[in-house]
C-alpha cells in the first residue's frame, strides 16, 4: 500500500490505518464461511457429473462458503450401485446436511436421489437456492 496521500506527500498515519483496515477485512474473510451443501446429479454420467460437482464446489468456495459434496466423498469408499450402502451414502449426507446453512441446487435434471435431498432439505426448513449448470442463481 502507498503510503503517500492523493497529492504526493507522505501519509503513513493514514497508510498505517487503511493497512490496518484491510488485514481486519481479511481476517474476517478467514474467520467465518457458511458450510453449504450442493445438491447436483451423480449416477448417468458419473464422469460428466462428478466434473461438474467439482466446478460446483469451486464456485461455493469462490463466493466465500465451505461446500460439501457428499456424492464426490462417499463413492471413494462405498459402492453406489450396491442398494444397501448406496442408502448408507444417502444417510450420511443427510447426517453432513443437518449441518449446513443452505442447501445449492445445481442444473435443470433433478435425479431421484436429489430429489430426495430436496424434500429433506424442506422439511429441516433449509434454505434452497437454485443454480443452473452454468452457475446462474435462477430466482422463481
Amino acid at each position: 500500500m502507498d503510503y503517500r496521500n492523493f497529492e504526493g506527500y507522505p501519509d503513513p498515519t493514514c497508510c498505517e490505518a487503511l493497512s490496518r483496515i484491510e488485514m481486519a477485512e481479511r481476517k474476517a474473510l478467514r474467520a467465518f464461511r457458511p458450510i453449504i451443501y450442493v445438491c447436483s446429479p451423480y449416477a448417468g454420467d458419473i464422469k460428466h457429473n462428478v466434473e461438474a460437482a467439482r466446478r460446483y464446489c469451486r464456485f461455493a468456495v469462490e463466493q466465500g462458503y465451505i461446500p460439501i459434496a457428499p456424492h464426490l466423498l462417499f463413492p471413494q469408499f462405498l459402492d453406489d450401485t450396491d442398494p444397501t450402502e448406496r442408502e448408507l451414502g444417502l444417510f450420511f449426507g443427510n447426517a453432513l446436511m443437518s449441518k449446513c446453512t443452505e442447501v445449492w441446487v445445481f442444473g435443470r435434471h433433478i435425479s431421484r436421489g436429489m430429489a430426495a435431498e430436496i424434500r429433506r432439505a424442506r422439511w429441516k426448513g433449509h434454505r434452497l437456492r437454485y443454480f443452473t449448470e452454468d452457475l446462474k442463481e435462477v430466482y422463481d
